[in-house]
């Protein structure tokens, strides 16, 4: 079994990477989406509805199937001899920011809820915010894996 996931490396971390660029596409999206949903669409029903359609499909279609073939290839890299050195502590720094992308993902998931019961629930602002969230953890993620510093 490990020979074979020691030649399926080049495909398991090209799948990987274009997974992960699929889901960052996503998270970077869906909380400018919520920043135009609150303060584009406040009182006009087409408008909304158009919001909530963008926001469904962009989470169900697209950044919850790239966010699991991430995970799913990210896991097969991890069970391939020789790829991860876990006494090192990048693998570590990755897998917390990995988690916190996660969550960041399932918090998107709550807002695009709430969003639709209720649209003036937050200000575009606090989703502007929020959609520095991803990239602060990009940031980890990429150093920790190819620079190494730790």
């Amino acid at each position: 079994m490990s020979g074979l996931l020691s030649l399926a490396y080049p495909w398991t971390l090209s799948l990987h990477v274009i997974s992960m660029v699929a889901w960052m596409a996503g998270l970077f999206y869906l909380p400018r989406l919520f920043v135009y949903h609150v303060e584009d669409a406040a009182g006009d029903a087409g408008k909304q509805g158009l919001f909530e359609t963008m926001e469904r499909k962009l989470l169900k279609l697209i950044m919850n199937p790239a966010m699991i073939a991430t995970w799913i290839f990210g896991l097969v890299l991890v069970a391939t001899p020789g790829i991860v050195v876990w006494g090192a502590v990048w693998p570590w720094t990755k897998a917390a920011a990995v988690i916190g992308m996660t969550a960041f993902h399932m918090w998107c998931g709550a807002q695009r809820k709430a969003l639709a019961a209720d649209p003036a629930h937050r200000a575009g602002r606090h989703y502007r915010i929020m959609n520095e969230v991803p990239t602060i953890l990009l940031i980890v993620i990429v150093v920790s894996v190819i620079a190494r510093p730790f």
